[in-house]
């Protein structure tokens, strides 16, 4: 008989839910053995829905008309990694870690979700190309039906000269043109139509390496620079006209929404909080000490980010930012860590891939280190940022790892350490990032992968 593990309790409202234990049930068992466990419960799950031929295409179309080609009905939510690598971009099964897809593409590739659970932003030479996943859910009275298909690349593109920031959050995907100065706002829903007329847009005064998330009333939070220099943020509302702003966050840089939809970002000198439409300002602890990438939770007042004095590019201090207090708390790591290692877990938990191999976890709260689980070996930073180095993502209690070294992904359970699945890949991972397969993303979950090969980056450690 399958058993599905023991719910955490920390995690019991969010996890009593049957989608979400059957992906539970699934996830725990060996790869070998999880179609068969997925056929024996999609059996108890039709015997009590049967599904009409109308039902089945009208799911199978999803959001785009592309991946309706051999359509799977699923038991549960099937999560999907995507991994892009020098040449392409590879679909995992997240449950599995099963290559589903690959797609050949040349130059650097940056990903990030589209916002619609399904979708995912590449930026190419065009703008932001959408790759399909090929995992989504179609609502059904008091419950859903699941659905895969192949991956495929889209010809729904946004265009941009120098595609930036991807930011998802409260439903709407802001998209941001860093060479332009451009930004596009849709609903994350009907992202995958592309950029129709009812899609907000807005040009910064000069173009700019910035960053931009709408909120839920409409009130537009924006970086303000030029190409030489960056310091301002500003506040609009859903008119676009300016609410709050400030002209003092020098190398402004990151960006993350935290519980109550409070804004931090990053600044060389500490960090600009936007929150009910005013903007304070809060120095660093230490001077010089300057933010970059940040971390966001819905859960939490808590923001995640890094922490570098000076031209430190080995830092080993991050920062718990409370957007709440107005404060910035320093946490002392075993190990130096990049960009590409913040993370949060699905109850708030601040997580770190430090370059000792080990993933770090730490309550936002105390600042206390509470675990340090071992994934992968020890790694050395690379000092071109576009080169492959170890890379998070997470969904559902479990801490996506790639491994560039042994061209490997590893799931690790948070709570426990576990690593409970590991492929090697035919490629070598260089970004990561997934799609839940569930439907619009409420909010961004992390906002650490944002810059390109053509920008200056001596002001930040990517």
């Amino acid at each position: 008989m399958l058993r599905a593990p023991p719910v955490p309790t920390t995690r019991k409202e969010r996890r009593t839910a049957l989608p979400a234990r059957l992906s539970a049930m699934t996830r725990t068992l060996a790869p070998a053995a999880r179609t068969t466990a997925a056929a024996l419960l999609s059996l108890g799950l039709l015997a009590g829905c049967a599904t009409t031929e109308s039902e089945d295409e009208s799911a199978a179309s999803g959001s785009t008309d592309e991946a309706t080609s051999d359509v799977t009905e699923a038991a549960a939510l099937t999560p999907r990694l995507v991994v892009t690598y020098d040449g392409g971009v590879q679909v995992l099964d997240a449950n599995t870690l099963d290559v589903v897809g690959d797609v050949a593409l040349d130059g650097f590739l940056r990903a990030n979700p589209a916002g619609d659970g399904r979708h995912a932003a590449l930026s190419t030479s065009e703008g932001f190309q959408l790759l399909d996943t090929g995992t989504w859910a179609q609502a059904h009275g008091d419950h859903a039906h699941y659905f895969t298909a192949d991956p495929v690349l889209t010809d729904v593109t946004y265009e941009a000269e120098t595609p930036g920031h991807a930011v998802v959050h409260a439903g709407r995907t802001n998209f941001w043109d860093d060479g332009t100065g451009e930004i596009t706002i849709v609903d994350a829903e009907h992202v995958a139509d592309g950029p129709g007329q009812d899609a907000r847009t807005y040009t910064t005064p000069a173009a700019h390496h910035g960053v931009a998330v709408e909120l839920t009333d409409g009130t537009l939070v924006l970086t303000d620079g030029t190409e030489d220099e960056r310091s301002g943020v500003r506040v609009l509302d859903a008119d676009d006209a300016e609410i709050a702003a400030t002209d003092e966050c020098p190398s402004v840089h990151g960006e993350a929404t935290a519980q109550g939809e409070a804004v931090v970002l990053g600044c060389e000198d500490g960090v600009v909080i936007v929150k009910d439409g005013a903007v304070t300002k809060v120095d660093s602890p230490t001077s010089p000490g300057g933010f970059g990438t940040l971390a966001g939770s819905h859960s939490s007042s808590v923001v995640l980010g890094d922490y570098k004095e000076g031209e430190d590019q080995d830092p080993t201090q991050v920062s718990l930012i409370d957007a709440e207090a107005g404060t910035i708390q320093l946490v002392e790591l075993p190990a130096s860590y990049t960009f590409r290692s913040l993370a949060r877990g699905d109850d708030g938990e601040a997580l770190v891939l430090g370059t000792d191999g080990a993933l770090h976890v730490i309550d936002p709260t105390t600042g206390e280190l509470t675990n340090s689980w071992p994934v992968v070996d020890a790694w050395t930073v690379p000092e071109d940022w576009q080169e492959p180095r170890p890379a998070i993502w997470v969904n559902d209690g479990t801490a996506f790892v790639s491994d560039p070294a042994t061209s490997s992904i590893h799931a690790v359970d948070i709570l426990s350490g576990e690593v409970w699945n590991t492929a090697t890949l035919d490629v070598v991972p260089n970004e990561l990032t997934g799609v839940t397969g569930d439907g619009v993303e409420e909010y961004e979950t992390n906002h650490d992968e944002d810059e390109h090969a053509d920008h200056d980056h001596e002001d930040h450690d990517h």
